[in-house]
């Protein structure tokens, strides 16, 4: 890490009230006294001042605050500039600084400084990437958990845990029976299972986790003209999709999000399922079972205005009957009747996702928040443990090895074993200003 004072707009973009500029580095009290025209100030006390370039030029009346280190986001002392949001203001605030001898940061570099001052670890920059991009209250609430360390005390636990047993397994080897702790070999091996099965068990929640963080997808497909387009309207309430008579109307996938219930829905309404000659039409299908293949729930339309074969549902599908209105034949017990024409049935529909919903993430609160680089790591951990129980009891060297190896892997997803590259890719996520 270089000793740059760097800057960046910590605010959002464009024209607004107020923009927050914030400013890290080592010894900034000269400049912040600079910035306030005082030689004495008060640490986190907020002071209203004329801000002036080189020239002396007024730049803006600005509220600049000073965070001494190490009691600081990133753990140096950080300066804040509370301007007016106004584009020509911000650049000409970033042009002074530049001038001072300051650069404007990378994205990310803000909380790079933070985890090498010890101000947080690679699992809480995950967390604030989440909560960065949160649309929802759940996404909120779980990206905060993680950030403010839930995931960590988790991944600690774990990690001392794995080292305690890989000690105490090479201590069978250095140490008689009487001198060690009544049976430790049982010990370790029942303290190794436990954790094998919280880890396992927090992986099958990946999905879950997966879809609170990016949305659920749900997939409306079928035949053509059975009405998907119509439906998938009638769900968002806006006419999002072109609805035609003409079959194959759809030739690409329409997506939108919806927020249920403080989940965010990722709906996508596709190109219908045909045998054609047409050559976009078939790219449009191809990307139909692209779809179905990242479907949380898919929705399986078919037309009830005709006699249709039933067909065979996956576990994540359902079975929607449209145009319920003019129905024909029996009743499908285990089928969704609506009418997107007339609205019966959309209430119950959404409804019914819901529940899926709400059943798909059931006991993901005290879970990990796994996403793919945890999940490559936990998935590593897991089969270390596996092949440390594998051994035989006079192995434990072996024994101790593997659930060594396990730590280290736990301790990747923490940053306190770590390659460059895992760290650059966790923070380049973040925006400039974090």
């Amino acid at each position: 890490m270089n000793n740059d004072t760097i800057f960046a707009l910590s605010s959002g973009h464009g024209k607004s009230g107020v923009a927050v500029i914030r400013i890290s580095g080592t010894e900034l009290g000269n400049t912040f006294s600079k910035f306030i025209n005082k030689t004495d100030f008060i640490n986190r006390h907020a002071y209203f001042t004329n801000l002036h370039d080189t020239n002396k030029d007024l730049i803006d009346q600005v509220i600049c605050i000073y965070f001494r280190a190490p009691h600081s986001f990133t753990g140096e002392d950080i300066i804040e500039i509370h301007s007016h949001g106004a584009p020509a203001v911000i650049e000409k605030i970033f042009s002074y600084l530049s001038a001072l001898g300051f650069r404007m940061a990378t994205p990310g570099e803000f909380s790079r400084r933070a985890f090498y001052n010890n101000k947080m670890n690679l699992a809480d920059v995950d967390g604030l990437a989440a909560l960065l991009d949160a649309q929802t209250d759940v996404q909120r609430k779980s990206a905060l958990k993680s950030m403010m360390g839930g995931d960590s005390k988790i991944y600690d636990s774990w990690r001392n845990q794995m080292i305690e047993i890989s000690a105490y397994a090479a201590a069978t080897l250095d140490y008689s029976d009487d001198e060690l702790p009544a049976n430790i070999v049982n010990t370790i091996r029942t303290k190794t299972k436990k954790l094998h099965t919280e880890i396992q068990d927090s992986l099958s929640r990946y999905t879950a986790v997966r879809a609170i963080r990016s949305g659920f997808n749900i997939a409306l497909v079928g035949e053509t003209n059975v009405g998907k387009s119509s439906l998938f309207n009638a769900i968002l309430g806006a006419n999002r999709a072109i609805v035609s008579d003409i079959p194959g109307t759809t030739r690409d996938v329409v997506s939108a999000t919806i927020d249920m219930n403080g989940y965010l829905v990722n709906l996508s309404d596709t190109a219908g399922l045909r045998k054609t000659a047409n050559k976009i039409e078939r790219i449009g299908i191809q990307r139909t079972k692209t779809e179905i293949e990242n479907a949380d729930l898919i929705l399986r339309v078919l037309d009830g205005s005709k006699e249709t074969k039933i067909p065979s549902l996956l576990n994540n599908e359902l079975l929607i009957i449209n145009k319920s209105d003019i129905t024909q034949g029996k009743q499908i017990p285990q089928a969704i009747y609506v009418s997107a024409k007339t609205g019966k049935g959309i209430n119950e529909l959404i409804m019914l996702i819901k529940e899926k919903i709400a059943t798909l993430t059931a006991g993901t609160e005290s879970s990990v928040a796994i996403n793919a680089r945890t999940r490559v790591l936990l998935t590593e951990a897991l089969q270390e443990l596996k092949s440390a129980l594998d051994t035989s009891d006079d192995n434990y060297d072996i024994f101790a090895e593997h659930v060594h190896r396990a730590a280290d892997n736990i301790g990747k997803i923490l940053g306190t074993i770590t390659a460059s590259e895992v760290m650059d890719a966790t923070f380049s996520q973040l925006c400039l200003g974090k």
